[in-house]
């Protein structure tokens, strides 16, 4: 182990870094995107089980054939790779957003319009506090999502981890295999821990069972 960190030490920083910001854009665009239109969904019925079926057969696409299809219309390197992650994001947090705002108590939604509250403030007092801990359970499933399939961003040249997994399997070096592996799945481990404690922060007590 020590000879690997010595041969390997500075280029695994280097690839734990650009793994990790393949990851956290696209992640960070799938939230922008998905829960805007989760919230914008609600209020549109008819339009919902469309966006939500359609955001589903992209997500039973291939990971491997996903990337592949990227480069035709986006060249190799991180942008495709970002754009590839940033649609397998989509469905989790999207469906989530939908579902909690769906589920909110529909007394309170009345008392908040009973008050006078504009949609707006409808939706940023009570609804969406009230909703945010399914939210975050969408952006929890698809950030270790994204942390595991960026592994595969390697495939088009857009680095991480990925280089040492595939180095390993076409030159037969296993430490490579194994110094790429277990630091995706440490990343995982990492980002569901993290966002599990962002969730718990954002569940209103009302909510809080433990």
């Amino acid at each position: 182990m020590v000879e690997f960190f010595n041969n390997y030490g500075s280029q695994m920083m280097r690839l734990i870094w650009e793994h990790l910001y393949i990851s956290m854009v696209a992640l960070g665009l799938g939230v922008v995107v998905a829960v805007p239109l989760g919230i914008l969904l609600t209020r549109t019925e008819k339009l919902a089980t469309g966006f939500i079926g359609v955001a589903s057969i992209l997500q039973t696409i291939p990971s491997l054939a996903l990337l592949a299809l990227m480069i035709p219309i986006f060249g190799i390197g991180r942008f495709p790779a970002i754009i590839a992650l940033f649609i397998y994001s989509l469905l989790p947090i999207l469906r989530n957003t939908y579902t909690g705002m769906r589920k909110v108590n529909p007394d309170l939604v009345d008392a908040a319009r009973g008050m006078g509250m504009t949609e707006f403030q409808l939706i940023k007092k009570v609804e969406l506090p009230q909703a945010a801990p399914v939210i975050m359970a969408g952006i929890r499933l698809s950030g270790t999502y994204v942390i595991a399939w960026a592994a595969l961003a390697s495939y088009i040249g857009a680095g991480g981890l990925g280089d040492f997994i595939f180095n390993g399997l076409n030159l037969y070096i296993p430490e490579l295999i194994i110094g790429g592996t277990i630091p995706v799945t440490i990343l995982a481990l990492l980002v569901d821990f993290v966002l599990g404690q962002v969730e718990k922060k954002v569940t209103p007590r009302n909510q809080i069972t433990e």
